[in-house]
């Protein structure tokens, strides 16, 4: 039994197959599973939908009427989708499927496929989309802060950020230590952080440098 995780209910399943019974079996298995399934009968009515909601993934049968899996993919892609998406694949489309793999493609699962394996496919594409877009917020979280710094605490940042003290950055900038201190002592409650080395932490894990 797959345990329920609370982000899932948040997320979006489309479900791109032109055969509806395999639809209807996909969407009640997931939707058991605690995920909203929104079905499509072909890879023009996904492409029609778009955008997407930013947490989804797409379950992409690879041969359809019209367009394929492959050409609905390459679309979605050219589109700027970032949604993950998971081929369901017969034996003849593997190497085609590995190709996907290659470009972009999060997995692929052939058919006839187990239950658990798909919904385990899922999730993980899930869990690791969630984490980027957790990523994503906390880094724009991080910039707006630094925009609320006034020009001399950038100033102050900066040096703080290259490891002097206070003494060194009031000699550096012509203040006083208690300016300095001062200064400090806003800038981490804009920024949010308990010292100089969670700050430093914080923007180096989001890869933000400072002009």
């Amino acid at each position: 039994m797959i345990s329920a995780k609370p982000f899932l209910k948040d997320a979006a399943v489309y479900l791109v197959d032109d055969d509806p019974a395999i639809r209807d079996s996909l969407a009640f298995l997931l939707m058991s599973r605690h995920m909203r399934a929104i079905p499509f009968e072909s890879g023009e009515a996904l492409l029609a939908a778009l955008p997407l909601e930013p947490f989804s993934c797409i379950i992409l049968d690879m041969r359809m009427g019209g367009l394929s899996g492959l050409e609905t993919f390459n679309r979605l892609k050219a589109a700027g989708s970032e949604a993950p998406v998971v081929f369901l694949t017969g034996h003849g489309d593997v190497p085609v499927a590995v190709e996907a793999l290659k470009t972009g493609a999060a997995d692929f699962i052939e058919k006839p496929f187990n239950d658990n394996q798909l919904v385990n496919t899922v999730i993980a594409c899930l869990e690791k989309r969630f984490g980027k877009m957790s990523e994503s917020r906390q880094r724009a979280i991080i910039e707006q802060q630094l925009q609320q710094l006034s020009s001399r605490e950038v100033d102050v940042l900066k040096l703080l950020m290259a490891g002097m003290l206070n003494k060194q950055i009031a000699d550096a900038l012509s203040i006083s230590m208690r300016t300095v201190e001062v200064h400090r002592a806003r800038i981490l409650a804009k920024m949010q952080a308990r010292n100089a080395v969670e700050l430093a932490a914080n923007l180096a894990s989001h890869g933000i440098e400072l002009a």
